[in-house]
């Protein structure tokens, strides 16, 4: 569907177009580049982010059973098996209350976000214990984990807060703002650590936590701060900033190693689990533990400046340098200096003052995610050494020729470059929706209106 053109007109977006002048030999004078330019360079971002909406919705609203679907092939075929996890099935919920918020002169979507509120209030929510389930089948019966049980997880209802929290910041509706509050309540009482803070990832259904092993972890963290973030301010609530003001400093400041990028797994008293001073063979065996992932970490620095604007710290200098350091960091060891692109996971050997790239693929979801940061960093660093700015359009061009789909729309899994056989991998799955696309999309535009 397309949507009126959002006009842009921002500081740093000026200097974007003077290095894209230079790559493509545009032979323009200044007041051409601020005209023909800057409106060719908005008009792509929009016309892509409306390309990935239509690609999903309505296609993906499921009508026989509630919910969105999940699986898709490549050119997007619906597949047998739909089962549902509460992670993608939040994710839709918060994109489409974006977009509805975005462009409310198309009331469609505010509906496909109804239709998507009322499986999870309906069919996902255990009545019974609380807490959403992690995974149900496509009518939205509970599914068993590995072990047998229904099992629930931090990572999950975090999704499950986040999405239901834009919903209501979108709505208004108290129904919406009573379940995230209900959420709310469950997690303090279940996965909320009270001693050391933070909060337990894996839990029973009843929510009992498993605190054994580390059972604290990175990519939980970060994310149960991205929900409480969007649920405080959707309902500014002093308990719910006690927490989000936890959480904030565990990552920023206990999750952060000095170099610049996360430490992934913790005990329950945040002791860092770490293979790099063990024996070889050992270290081979738990590379997963701590490894380098440059997506989260570049991530991390957009979720950390967002959740200190939601505390009126947004000129904060601690924050500010901390959030640089994740992104140069990943700039410095992850990133294609040839074609742009984010590399997936390396790792730091013993003695090693390189980063050692484990797998080059380049994900879809960690593209979109350093295209919002650079734009970030590009806003809040004009005239820095790292060229912020010339990254943000080598980024943008990455995206629209090796990540986008031309022919079927969405984004492939990988970039091309590197992962040629993306190109027939499927568009959709229980772990991959269009949330980090269309958060990216949205918050540039956002970024750089007028």
């Amino acid at each position: 569907m397309a949507h009126q053109k959002q006009k842009i007109s921002h500081h740093f977006i000026l200097s974007c177009l003077f290095i894209a002048a230079f790559l493509y030999g545009c032979q323009a004078d200044s007041a051409q580049i601020d005209g023909e330019l800057q409106d060719a360079v908005s008009t792509e971002i929009e016309e892509e982010l409306n390309r990935k909406i239509d690609a999903w919705y309505p296609r993906v609203i499921d009508t026989e059973h509630g919910g969105f679907l999940s699986n898709f092939s490549h050119d997007w075929k619906p597949a047998e098996s739909q089962e549902k996890m509460i992670v993608s099935q939040a994710r839709h919920l918060w994109s489409l209350s974006k977009v509805a918020e975005k462009y409310p002169d198309d009331p469609e979507y505010a509906s496909y976000a109804t239709h998507g509120f009322n499986f999870l209030k309906d069919r996902m929510w255990d009545d019974d214990y609380g807490g959403f389930f992690q995974l149900v089948t496509r009518e939205g019966e509970p599914l068993p984990g590995d072990n047998g049980e229904l099992q629930k997880t931090l990572y999950g209802n975090a999704f499950a807060l986040y999405g239901l929290s834009a919903y209501y910041r979108y709505s208004g509706d108290d129904e919406v703002l009573e379940l995230a509050q209900n959420l709310f309540d469950w997690l303090d009482e279940h996965s909320h650590d009270p001693v050391y803070g933070g909060y337990f990832q894996p839990l029973a259904r009843d929510g009992t936590p498993d605190r054994s092993g580390f059972p604290k972890d990175y990519n939980s963290g970060i994310h149960i701060l991205e929900a409480l973030t969007e649920f405080y301010d959707a309902w500014p609530d002093e308990r719910v900033r006690n927490r989000l003001e936890e959480m904030f400093y565990i990552v920023r400041d206990t999750m952060v190693t000095d170099q610049g990028y996360l430490k992934l797994f913790f005990a329950e008293d945040w002791t860092h689990l770490s293979y790099r001073d063990s024996t070889e063979s050992a270290l081979m065996e738990n590379l997963y533990y701590d490894h380098v992932t440059p997506g989260h970490d570049i991530e991390t620095a957009y979720l950390l400046i967002e959740a200190a604007h939601a505390l009126g710290m947004e000129d904060d200098e601690v924050t500010h340098r901390i959030a640089k350091k994740l992104t140069d960091h990943t700039l410095q060891s992850g990133w294609d200096v040839e074609v742009g692109g984010f590399l997936q996971t390396g790792y730091y050997f013993h003695g090693d003052d390189e980063l050692t790239i484990l797998d080059d693929q380049k994900n879809w979801w960690a593209q979109a995610e350093g295209f919002n940061t650079l734009a970030i960093m590009a806003d809040l660093y004009p005239d820095d050494p790292m060229n912020y700015d010339e990254k943000f359009v080598k980024q943008w061009e990455y995206i629209k020729t090796y990540v986008s789909d031309p022919e079927h729309g969405g984004w492939y899994n990988n970039g091309l470059d590197h992962s040629p056989d993306s190109k027939t991998s499927r568009k959709s799955h229980i772990w991959k929706g269009n949330y980090h696309t269309l958060r990216a999309l949205l918050e540039v535009l956002n970024r750089l209106e007028s």
